[in-house]
This record gives structure tokens, C-alpha cells and sequence, in this order.
């Protein structure tokens, strides 16, 4: 036996790194500094900067409607092909749609029209070809 107080043995981890290599790296850090592989490096830790509260209403629309749908209240329905629609903003349509089928007055609907086709005169309002009617409820 020897004068070391600790004895060791082949199963006894040692503390000494072995000859020529550096020290490993404590358990669970990477040998660099810096984000871990496959991970993105930390964003800052301030907060964001909150939005401005706007001064005034926009002066357009934010939402930009499509030329070509109409939507709002049937008011003369019937077989076809003229039909009467007016829109939630008062706005009266003449619509001319052959084969569309019947749509009943009253219904709400969505209407893609085709305003390049001159419709014939089907009543009073602002004349539209329709393309397509979707009955909404």
C-alpha cells in the first residue's frame, strides 16, 4: 500500500485529465461559448416597443373589396333572370343572370358579377351581369 490517504482503483474516477488532453468540459456546457448547436442565439430581452394608438380614423379602407362581388338583401327574387338587390349601404342593383335558378326575396346572398357585359334593363337600379349568386343564409 501507498502513503495516498484516497485510495484508488481501476473503477475509482480520476480528477486528472489524462497526458496531452485538455480538461472536458463540465457536464451538460458546451466547450465554446455561445448558443448550443441547432439553437438560435437569444433575441434580446427588452420588451418590444408597444404600437403607437393611431391618431385619427384611416383615411381608406384597410380592407379592399373586390370590384366584381356584391353582397347584400334580395329584394325582388323570383325565377329569373332579373333580379333586384340592394347592399347594406343602400345601393340598389339590377341583376341579369340567366340559369341561375330561383332566389327566394329576402335572402341574403354574395353575387360575383360581371360589370364588362351591358345586362339588358331588368328594373330600376345600377345594371350588373351576374356570373354566379351564393345564397348566405
Amino acid at each position: 500500500m501507498t502513503d495516498d490517504p484516497t485510495p484508488t482503483d481501476d473503477r475509482t474516477p480520476t480528477t486528472d485529465p489524462p497526458a496531452g488532453r485538455p480538461p472536458a468540459p463540465p457536464a451538460g456546457r458546451a466547450a465554446t461559448p455561445g448558443p448550443a448547436a441547432g439553437r438560435p442565439a437569444p433575441l434580446s430581452v427588452a420588451p418590444p416597443p408597444a404600437p403607437r394608438r393611431p391618431t385619427a380614423p384611416p383615411r381608406h379602407p384597410t380592407d379592399r373589396r373586390r370590384p366584381d362581388r356584391l353582397a347584400g338583401r334580395i329584394t325582388r327574387g323570383g325565377d329569373g333572370p332579373c333580379y333586384a338587390l340592394v347592399t347594406d349601404d343602400g345601393h340598389e342593383y339590377a341583376l341579369h343572370g340567366p340559369g341561375l335558378g330561383t332566389v327566394a326575396t329576402g335572402s341574403t346572398v354574395v353575387v360575383t358579377v360581371d360589370p364588362a357585359a351591358p345586362p339588358p334593363a331588368c328594373g330600376p337600379g345600377t345594371p350588373v351581369g351576374v356570373v354566379r349568386i351564393s345564397v348566405v343564409r
